[in-house]
This record gives C-alpha cells, sequence and structure tokens, in this order.
C-alpha cells in the first residue's frame, strides 16, 4: 500500500488497509447500512462502490455486486491454504477485502465483501426521499426502479408496533405495519409531482384490480417535509375530482422504515432472470 496516505488512519484502519487484515463480522458500522451516496476509500479518498450497487448477503461484512469502474484492483490471493481473490483500492492499492462470483445472491451475481474500516461514507445531499404503500411492495419496486432520475430504492416496513418485523410477521396483519418503497430521487430530473402521479396511477389501476385491500397494502403517502405534506395533499385532492377511488390514500408522516430481507429487494426482477 502507498505509504503516503498511513498517516492519517488509525491503528485499527492500518490492520485492515495495509496488513490485509478482517474485522469481526456483523461489527462494522456500514454492515446494516442503506442510505443514498458514495463509499470511499478511507486512506485516500478515491470513489468505490455507489450506494445503489450494496445489499445485504447476510455474511456480516458491507456487500456490493458491483464497483465504480476502474476503483479496484484485483489480485490472487492464496493465504489460509484457499485460493480467494482479494480487492483494493486502484489508487492507493489498499486493502478492502475479496470478491466472490457465482453465489446468486443478486442479479449480477456478485459480491465484493468489504470492511468498514476500508470505506467511508458520503451522502448525496441533491437527492430527495419519499415513502409510499399501495399493494404488494414488489410491484412498487418494479414500478419506481427503473425510472429516469431515481437513484436509489428499497422495500420494507412502516408504521408497525415491532421493530424488524419480519415478511411472514406483516403479512399476518397482526404488526400494523404497511408494506412500502422508500425511494431516493433526483428533483432537477423526475419532480415529486411526477413520482406521486406515478403512484395514483397505479392505486387506480389497483382499485379496479383488487376487490379487497389488506390493511398492509392500503395505500399510503408518507411524507417526510411539510413542503411534501402539502403537495401531496393538494395533487391527491384534485385527482380526486376525476377519479373518487383515489379518496381512499391516507398521507402521513414518515416514521421508521425497516428494510425488508434482501429476497424482496427488486424481486420481480430477479424472478424474471
Amino acid at each position: 500500500m502507498n505509504e503516503k496516505y498511513l498517516k492519517s488512519l488509525s491503528e485499527e484502519e492500518k490492520y485492515i488497509l495495509k496488513d490485509k487484515g478482517t474485522e469481526k463480522p456483523f461489527s462494522g458500522v456500514y454492515n446494516d447500512f442503506y442510505d443514498a451516496g458514495v463509499f470511499i476509500c478511507r486512506a485516500c479518498k478515491s470513489p468505490l462502490y455507489e450506494s445503489n450497487t450494496k445489499f445485504n448477503s447476510g455474511c456480516g461484512w458491507p456487500s456490493f455486486d458491483d464497483q465504480i469502474d476502474g476503483a479496484i484492483n484485483c489480485y490472487e490471493d492464496l493465504s489460509g491454504g484457499r485460493v480467494r481473490t482479494e480487492i483494493c483500492c486502484a489508487k492507493c492499492d489498499g486493502h478492502l477485502g475479496h470478491v466472490f462470483y457465482g453465489e446468486n445472491l443478486t442479479i449480477k451475481n456478485t459480491r465484493h465483501c468489504v470492511n468498514s474500516l476500508s470505506i467511508q461514507f458520503k451522502a448525496y445531499k441533491n437527492l430527495e426521499l419519499s415513502t409510499f404503500a399501495g399493494g404488494n411492495f414488489w410491484y412498487l419496486d418494479k414500478l419506481y426502479r427503473n425510472l429516469t432520475g431515481v437513484y436509489l430504492l428499497h422495500v420494507g416496513y412502516m408504521g408497525g408496533k415491532i421493530e424488524h418485523a419480519t415478511y411472514e410477521q406483516v403479512q399476518s396483519g397482526k404488526t400494523n405495519h404497511s408494506e412500502v418503497i422508500q425511494i431516493y430521487f433526483e428533483p432537477s430530473i423526475i419532480s415529486y409531482k411526477d413520482i406521486l402521479s406515478v403512484f395514483f396511477n397505479h392505486c387506480a389501476y389497483l382499485n379496479k384490480k383488487v376487490k379487497q385491500v389488506n390493511n398492509w397494502h392500503k395505500p399510503i403517502i408518507y411524507f417526510s417535509s411539510k413542503e411534501q405534506k402539502e403537495q401531496a395533499e393538494n395533487l391527491l385532492s384534485y385527482e380526486c375530482e376525476n377519479t373518487s377511488s383515489l379518496a381512499t390514500i391516507q398521507v402521513k408522516a414518515e416514521t421508521v422504515f425497516f428494510r425488508a430481507e434482501e429476497k424482496h429487494q427488486n424481486y420481480i426482477n430477479k424472478k424474471n432472470v
């Protein structure tokens, strides 16, 4: 590793980045972390991974299924009596972890297993966050995932009585959670009004196709700001003049979001591969 980048590192960070050590599983700050931004090298600050490539592999370390182009160097690693592929920062050659293929965890079938102590997170300040419930969250995911201007989305649960509920618990109807989709979008590319319009069209379609809606599938707009609340209420009132079925949509303040199990993320696209 390039020595000029070592001065600002702690001994624990040097152990990982220079000496190719490994932090304990499930101990890293970025293991269960899914905000929108970019992960950079802790030593040289070079960008390594976009947060929209991060997923929960269950291995205990931050996992990514892709890298920023040219950010990573790979080396054969024969330590520990097995053959692995080591990954290092392309700029400073600091050790990040290892990469694995063929595990069928994501569509890209790749897992960069990275130490939290090798990376730092820089949040994107230009993105806006919105959350919606309305029918099965698999279909909301499919609806929004490929829209231009949508940077990142997760499906999960909101509004319930217990933390970290499972899909099965939510489906029982006993937790009072809603199945939701949480979207990070770039408002200069796709406006909140456009995001809402997609949701209203979805709800109108559901109302025609579904006779009875479960409590965890009822349509809700969760606002994260006063501006979102006002815009949602105003646009909903306007839309209801032409489509009375949209009157069932509620507008509520956002509460704690719990990300759903990894198998439910991008579910329909994964099933169609």
